[in-house]
């Protein structure tokens, strides 16, 4: 089975992407719904053990947690040390079942795919992206955005240029959905040309 990451920095239109490839059939690894399910079930009591009452019902309270951790270092790696080995076990479960279920290909949707080295996971990468003035309305659409909020995510995330450079592969949103679409299929069909050779 072929393994193809798929990222994008915030507000390039990942997450539309990624949709795109499911409707053409593939399964499709969202790591984010991952987090939101591990921040609702195994993950609860080791977060509030490390960061005490920053969890409540049950759950994950994010905005807490989100003050908790912000801009220190030491607090983001414990919290990363707890939540990344529960969604690699999830992402490995999913392309577990991928392959028993006879897909060809499978996505891995992870928005800090390079950062966080999950590359090394894909057989090859596909980012999404967008001219900078267009990310920038876009994550402007989303509740809560502010300039320093939006700063802080981009800090964490490799360059756009930097990633569109290590791609496999590139879909550009801006030219809107049907193009973009247009665009999925084609990476497809040259996967798999790429996944034959690799059997």
């Amino acid at each position: 089975m072929f393994v193809l990451g798929l990222t994008g920095s915030l507000g390039m239109g990942k997450s539309t992407t990624a949709k795109f490839f499911a409707e053409e059939g593939v399964p499709v690894h969202d790591a984010d719904a991952a987090v939101h399910r591990l921040y609702e079930g195994a993950a609860v009591p080791l977060i509030e053990a490390a960061f005490p009452g920053t969890t409540a019902g049950g759950k994950v309270d994010r905005d807490k947690l989100a003050k908790r951790v912000l801009g220190d270092v030491a607090a983001i790696k414990r919290l990363e040390d707890i939540v990344h080995p529960l969604v690699a076990e999830v992402r490995e479960r999913f392309l577990r079942e991928a392959e028993q279920s006879g897909a060809k290909v499978a996505v891995l949707d992870i928005p800090l795919l390079y950062e966080t080295g999950g590359d090394k996971r894909c057989d090859a990468v596909v980012v999404v992206s967008a001219p900078a003035a267009v990310q920038r309305t876009r994550a402007f659409e989303r509740p809560g955005m502010t300039n320093e909020k939006l700063a802080a995510i981009l800090a964490k995330q490799m360059p756009d240029a930097e990633k569109r450079a290590r791609a496999d592969f590139v879909v550009d949103t801006s030219k809107g959905y049907e193009d973009a679409r247009g665009q999925v299929r084609d990476i497809l069909a040259r996967v798999g040309k790429m996944a034959n050779q690799k059997s």
